[in-house]
């Protein structure tokens, strides 16, 4: 298993998860309104629901199959969300999830975060193509895919059911090759 990377931004740190999240975790996932916008989130949010996400993620990690980051404010070194690629090495895929925690929405933490885990995948991880997806009643998330160069792919309709209704998903990619343009475009390359 390789070492765990730490990402940084100008705002945020992208760190391994620790055990001493979990309070903090439990905290921001807690909110009916973050349960709402994820697939995944149970509401309401315990702490042996945060403890199993450190646990599957560093299984994740040590096979390969995937990494998850703390989202942590540099400023203050506050837990504030997750992001993690799942990763299908045979087709040099990744699928990108992630949530924010209410109080930090709307100030463009998630968008730096989400630049800075698709430059990882494309340069460390060599990746060719990483896909995202949101249920279109979280139009948010789309946007946050959509400043970062993800181009929309289509819909899948009523393709999965949380809380007994079934929902659609709106599904983005983002290539290698679509990753270079966008770079040589504002003149990183």
């Amino acid at each position: 298993m390789s070492p765990f990377p730490r990402l940084e931004t100008p705002r945020l740190v992208l760190r391994e998860l620790a055990d001493a999240d979990v309070p903090r975790i439990v905290a921001l996932a807690s909110d009916e309104a973050v349960a709402r916008n994820t697939l995944n989130m149970p509401h309401p949010y315990r702490p042996d629901y945060a403890q199993n996400w450190l646990k599957t993620s560093r299984e994740a990690h040590a096979v390969g199959a995937g990494i998850t980051f703390a989202i942590e404010l540099r400023a203050t070194g506050e837990f504030i969300g997750g992001i993690g690629l799942k990763t299908e090495p045979r087709f040099d895929r990744a699928e990108v999830g992630y949530w924010l925690g209410v109080p930090y929405w709307n100030q463009g933490l998630m968008t730096e975060a989400l630049a800075t885990v698709l430059r990882y995948g494309f340069d460390d991880l060599l990746l060719n193509k990483i896909l995202a997806n949101h249920t279109t009643q979280n139009p948010g998330s789309g946007a946050v895919m959509l400043k970062n160069g993800m181009v929309k792919e289509g819909e899948l309709v009523e393709h999965v059911k949380r809380d007994g209704q079934y929902h659609t998903l709106a599904q983005y990619r983002l290539t290698r090759r679509e990753y270079a343009q966008r770079l040589a475009r504002v003149g990183v390359l």
